[in-house]
């Protein structure tokens, strides 16, 4: 691998160019108009405009970002996370272009990213999945027969669905017809895939998820966890490992599975097997993510671990380096993302310049960005800016450092989410690891 063209944007992008460089990797940058000056464009070794600020004219413009690795000779393409990073599509077309992707086969890609399809083949490998549909369910009457056999409360979910969209709690039989026709309408509009699934809804449970890495010689390992139960709208805020909800024993159980689950997808490349854990400590399969994560910093951070090089050196052909018994956990972790939104206006977002930056530093503390002083945030994309990341050698340690980074950081110009993440770092049940899913809504938002 030679030359790695990233087709991404922001964090993500500057995180990549970064590994590539320290493995003597050359890297293109492609950007928007509207990124003309983005850190990214200034890091890597070439720059090419792709199009206009829209997304589907630049950073999902699959025509365009093949033509750059062409002009610029790129090898290989890491799409990061978001944009193209699980289109099926995108990965097909870089294979049948000689452009190595640095990812899963397409083929794997597009196996688990339909959501039902992904729980029934879990299923039938033994790996504990939600009671509910299987597969997607063949219409309105299905939906109903099936939720008055798991019992209420359900969960309606878009079968191709992710970041939040596509869902639906429903708490009983009056609610099920509107709810199972918004999610199809949402389904159909986000997805252009209007294919929905139906499960028993599991309240108020603990979200947390195994960070895995698999070769292409069938060498399959997992970092651990993560709990991500910390969650606003079904988007995470706050991620850390390892979880305070699981135990030694059951740690190693939902280990064993997610490897499992990776060598029946034919999985390669770094990847995240998404479970949800109930208030008995029962752990069922939820999904697959088959890219980067944006809290693979804390795993890191933990395991020693660099997870895009690893990627990055799967995708060349070569062995993992390491085996399962190799690994070693040591610490606590946290991660808070900052985004440039206004929370008490119902979490507007707030693009513009950034006219004072200062960002915490010390041990134990790091920073994933790509803002400096005088950028300009523009409104075209998502709201994270940067990633604050701790490491402590146990919980208490990993969380003072958190407050303390929150405290010192300064991003004047635009309004950020600092407060609101400093409110959840600060709250006693927090402190305590007594949450679940609901926590936001009812410890932090309860009174808003």
């Amino acid at each position: 691998m030679n030359k790695i063209l990233i087709a991404n944007r922001g964090e993500i992008a500057v995180r990549i160019i970064r590994a590539c460089k320290e493995m003597n990797i050359k890297t293109v940058a492609i950007y928007s108009e509207v990124d003309k000056d983005a850190l990214h464009t200034r890091l890597a070794d070439e720059a090419i405009c792709i199009g206009p600020a829209m997304p589907t004219k630049s950073y999902l413009n699959i025509k365009n970002i093949i033509e750059a690795a062409y002009i610029t000779k790129a090898d290989s393409i890491h799409p990061g996370f978001g944009f193209l990073s699980e289109n099926s599509g995108f990965a097909k077309i870089c294979e049948e272009s000689n452009i190595k992707f640095i990812g899963p086969k397409s083929d794997v890609i597009d196996l688990l990213g339909n959501k039902s399809n992904a729980k029934e083949m879990m299923k039938n490998a033994g790996v504990p999945v939600i009671p509910g549909s299987n597969g997607s369910v063949k219409g309105l009457k299905d939906v109903k027969q099936i939720a008055d056999e798991i019992a209420y409360p359900v969960i309606l979910k878009a079968a191709a669905g992710g970041g939040g969209k596509g869902i639906r709690v429903v708490y009983n039989s009056e609610e099920i017809e509107r709810a199972y026709n918004l999610v199809k309408q949402e389904a159909k509009n986000s997805f252009n895939d209007d294919e929905i699934y139906i499960e028993k809804f599991i309240q108020n449970p603990r979200h947390i998820e195994i960070q895995v890495l698999a070769d292409e010689h069938g060498n399959v390992v997992h970092l651990g966890e993560r709990d991500c139960t910390i969650q606003r709208n079904h988007q995470k805020i706050i991620e850390e490992t390892p979880s305070t909800a699981i135990d030694e024993k059951i740690r190693n159980k939902m280990g064993v599975a997610a490897v499992k689950a990776t060598k029946i997808a034919g999985y390669t490349s770094c990847g995240t097997v998404e479970f949800l854990v109930d208030k008995d400590k029962n752990f069922y399969f939820m999904e697959m993510n088959t890219r980067i994560q944006v809290e693979h910093p804390i795993t890191e951070m933990r395991t020693g671990i660099d997870i895009v090089k690893e990627q990055i050196k799967i995708a060349g052909g070569e062995c993992l380096r390491f085996k399962q018994k190799d690994i070693e956990f040591k610490g606590h972790s946290i991660e808070c993302r900052i985004n440039a939104e206004n929370p008490s206006k119902n979490f507007m977002p707030s693009p513009g310049k950034i006219e004072g930056l200062h960002f915490p530093g010390g041990n134990g503390v790091r920073i994933d960005t790509a803002i400096y002083d005088g950028y300009i945030i523009p409104s075209n994309y998502d709201s994270m800016i940067a990633k604050i990341i701790t490491f402590g050698v146990n919980r208490n340690e990993a969380i003072s450092k958190m407050r303390r980074s929150l405290e010192e950081l300064v991003i004047d110009g635009i309004q950020t989410n600092q407060d609101f993440l400093l409110e959840i770092i600060r709250n006693p049940n927090f402190i305590r690891g007594n949450f679940d899913t609901s926590f936001v809504e009812s410890e932090i938002l309860r009174d808003v």
